[in-house]
């Protein structure tokens, strides 16, 4: 990733991170409970899964730091689902604490990190990845998951009103990836998605949305 990549994901992310603290402000116990765009899944459950994803890459940067390779879930699948499960039925107060103090850990552990931390990698969920890009995936947690917050808080989910550099970043970042997984040779979007607006298109992309006569991307797990 370029400097100016970074420096992108790094501000974007920072936005959608006080984005998220604002909203903080409406959470009481009553809205703990409340439905989220994703099956199953409360508020408390999205918070707390906010808290944690944020948990798993501060410790991918303290790892690096002492010159070793870090887990962004040390458990596996198994820990990131007990947390989110434990977590979710936890009080406001303690919810909204938790993840006030997890965005502000991340936030000053990339404040801290050195080009070498930056240069480094670690094991993530999608596989071994580069320490700089991570802030890009954080991003992609944040936008996407104050989308699915929306009907927790009576609000209806707007991919359109994503912000437009994360659109721009995102989208490019999610078709190269998409086609990663295609045959050779078979690598452009479907005409149908390439017809629709740029923020439809990476909703689809990500799962958040359907496209008339197409089948799920399939690109995220």
């Amino acid at each position: 990733m370029s400097a100016t990549e970074l420096d992108t994901a790094l501000s974007g992310c920072r936005v959608a991170h006080r984005r998220l603290l604002d909203l903080l402000e409406r959470v009481d116990d009553a809205v703990v409970g409340a439905a989220t765009a994703l099956p199953g899944w409360t508020v408390g459950h999205l918070l707390t899964h906010l808290a944690r994803n944020a948990d798993s890459f501060t410790g991918l940067f303290a790892a690096a730091a002492r010159g070793e390779v870090g887990r962004q879930y040390p458990g596996g699948a198994a820990q990131r689902n007990g947390d989110i499960e434990l977590g979710a039925v936890r009080p406001a107060a303690e919810l909204v604490a938790d993840v006030e103090r997890s965005v502000h850990e991340l936030e000053q552990a990339w404040h801290d990190a050195t080009p070498a931390v930056w240069a480094s990698s670690g094991d993530t969920v999608l596989g071994p990845a580069l320490l700089d890009d991570t802030p890009a995936r954080r991003w992609r947690e944040v936008v996407v998951h104050l989308d699915d917050l929306a009907p927790g808080f009576g609000e209806e989910p707007d991919p359109g009103a994503w912000p437009a550099d994360f659109v721009r970043t995102e989208l490019r970042r999610m078709t190269m990836l998409w086609a990663s997984r295609r045959p050779m040779g078979l690598t452009d979007l479907p005409a149908a998605a390439l017809a629709a607006a740029p923020a439809p298109r990476l909703a689809w992309l990500l799962g958040r949305a359907e496209i008339d006569g197409l089948e799920p991307a399939g690109v995220m797990p």
